[in-house]
């Protein structure tokens, strides 16, 4: 549906945009009346997402997402322009006014509807068979009474249409159960459930509303597990198990483990900070959310050679959000849960407390691959690891590991710092000539960030940029003033982006990035955004419109007489006297 200006002026106004972004960024830099984080949408070290109170916007000089809250919500949380406003209007305690239904919400809202009474089905099959498989189950695991109810977890009985009998009876339409991933259509037409004979562990989000579903079978069936598909309100990619819980904890860091017993587990045993990936190695989504509630994550991926290759993979996307990463050796057990089982609470506290940070076990990892006392594999050993140490963005990690490898193979120190400083040139000039490569292009480089959107004649879409950057900022510019039209403007999206705030201007509309956000793709947001992130010298502000048009109205004349020597020319080779 259509928000008016007035309403989604109010739905901003009440949600402060520093408040609701310091939810999931930790702002604590500033730069002039900026604030600073680092970027929730992609991997970064250096904070580059900037905060405007003053113009209640967002930028990233990164990636160049932007926009006003709104916007942020749909990124954050993965939402449609309604859904978002209807979350923010949650927030704040306000109503929607709405002139129709919106259907993609309302169906948001019955999918959620739907997977809370699932969850308790599920539950409720759990607690009132205690013979049943999966209570046999959690009994074998040693899972206690406590854990059951604080995690949800329930029994989906091995029949053909329990759940979709049940949830039929409360309302829920064919189309909803399917949609949900609860149910499965039939080869006659009809409909199953999706998940049969399995103990069932409700996917909650940090917002406590029951989203998905994983469930391990009880038998000898396949596949072991199965997750819901992504849905409506699910997304494996952006979610953890347990987050909903580990994201109270005091611990200061997370424990990123491979399964959701090894999470219960871990629970169990007063490790509260334990999550797990959801059917899928550790995504950088799911990285930036860890990084929103910890500044340290434990690695305790399983003992095996798929868990070393998974902890190597999920190190690499950790690293790049500067958290700090250490790795837990897991000996003499398969996974945390069996290690606590055999050993104790305390013995897994000790050996957190043990746990090498990503350097040492990756030099570990390197190591095992190669037999030191042979000369070619003491070669080989020497040139992965002097390759990882030279890759340490600190002078001195590089001195500390470097003299680390020496020492495991037995070589004199001034050998490995020469090769590191060898190796870390040739780094630093391959950076160098691919920054040169891209200074040498200002056509791409002047292009906007946004595959999606592409300017074909650079030189006016600059200027075209400013003219919209004057608009929003003064429009008092073009007072007594020929605007320019619609048509003069050599991209298409700049000219749609005047058109609008030009008839905004004249109605007397709003021209808050909320108001506009509704008309515009999320791209086409952020690429306004960055726009009027530019500087722009406002007390100078008729010299540089006029140079601005003056400018456009150039390559508006040059492209147009380019066109007729095109069309002439063909016409002359059409008539057979070209050349």
């Amino acid at each position: 549906m259509a928000f008016s200006d007035s309403f989604l002026q109010d739905l901003a106004d009440r949600n402060d945009i520093v408040d609701v972004v310091s939810g999931y960024v930790a702002l604590t830099r500033r730069s002039g009346r900026n604030l600073f984080g680092l970027c929730p949408f992609h991997s970064e070290k250096t904070p580059s997402f900037s905060v405007s109170p003053d113009k209640q916007i967002y930028y990233c000089f990164g990636c160049g997402k932007g926009g006003s809250v709104i916007n942020f919500i749909m990124e954050a949380e993965n939402l449609s322009f309604p859904d978002a406003v209807h979350f923010l209007a949650r927030r704040a305690g306000i109503q929607v006014p709405e002139d129709k239904p919106d259907l993609n919400s309302r169906r948001r809202e019955r999918m959620l509807e739907l997977n809370r009474e699932a969850a308790r089905f599920f539950y409720n099959c759990l607690v009132k068979e205690p013979d049943n498989p999966a209570q046999k189950y959690i009994n074998l695991r040693g899972i206690s009474g406590a854990m059951v109810k604080s995690f949800g977890l329930g029994f989906a009985p091995n029949t053909w249409d329990s759940l979709v009998t049940a949830m039929r009876a409360k309302g829920y339409t064919r189309q909803e159960l399917l949609d949900s991933g609860l149910a499965r259509s039939g080869k006659g037409g009809g409909i199953y459930d999706a998940f049969r004979n399995r103990l069932m562990f409700p996917v909650i989000d940090v917002r406590s509303s029951v989203i998905g579903f994983s469930g391990r079978i009880l038998d000898d069936n396949e596949p072991k597990y199965l997750n819901s598909p992504d849905t409506l309100v699910f997304d494996k990619r952006r979610n953890l198990f347990a987050l909903n819980l580990a994201k109270r904890s005091k611990s200061g860091y997370m424990i990123l483990t491979e399964g959701n017993i090894d999470v219960i587990s871990l629970h169990q045993a007063g490790f509260d900070s334990a999550v797990a990936s959801l059917g899928t190695s550790l995504t950088p989504e799911q990285a930036r959310l860890i990084s929103r509630y910890a500044q340290e994550v434990v690695i305790a991926y399983d003992n095996d050679e798929a868990g070393r290759n998974a902890s190597q993979r999920a190190i690499g996307i950790l690293e790049k959000l500067d958290l700090k990463v250490r790795v837990l050796n897991i000996q003499g057990a398969k996974d945390p849960d069996e290690y606590i089982r055999t050993r104790g609470a305390d013995a897994f506290r000790n050996l957190i407390e043990r746990s090498e940070n990503h350097i040492e076990y990756r030099l570990q990892v390197v190591q095992s691959k190669h037999d030191l006392g042979a000369d070619e594999g003491k070669v080989a050993f020497l040139k992965e690891a002097s390759q990882l140490v030279a890759g340490l963005g600190s002078p001195v990690e590089r001195e500390v590991y470097g003299s680390r490898i020496a020492e495991m193979a037995g070589v004199s120190r001034e050998v490995v710092e020469d090769e590191v400083r060898r190796l870390r040139k040739r780094m630093l000039s391959n950076t160098k000539k691919k920054q040169e490569k891209g200074t040498l292009r200002p056509v791409k480089v002047a292009q906007p960030k946004f595959k999606n959107i592409k300017y074909e004649n650079v030189r006016s879409a600059a200027a075209e940029e400013g003219v919209i950057r004057l608009l929003y900022l003064d429009p008092g510019l073009f007072k007594d003033r020929d605007f320019p039209k619609k048509e003069d403007f050599s991209s298409e999206l700049l000219g749609r982006l005047y058109e609008e705030i030009r008839q905004r201007t004249l109605e007397g509309g709003s021209l808050s990035m909320a108001a506009l956000s509704e008309s515009f793709t999320a791209d086409e947001i952020s690429h306004l955004t960055g726009i009027l992130q530019k500087p722009e010298m406002l007390s100078n502000g008729a010299k540089a419109l006029e140079d601005y048009i003056e400018i456009m109205r150039a390559e508006k004349n040059s492209r147009e007489n380019k066109d007729l020597r095109l069309i002439a020319e063909k016409y002359r080779q059409k008539k057979g006297y070209g050349g």
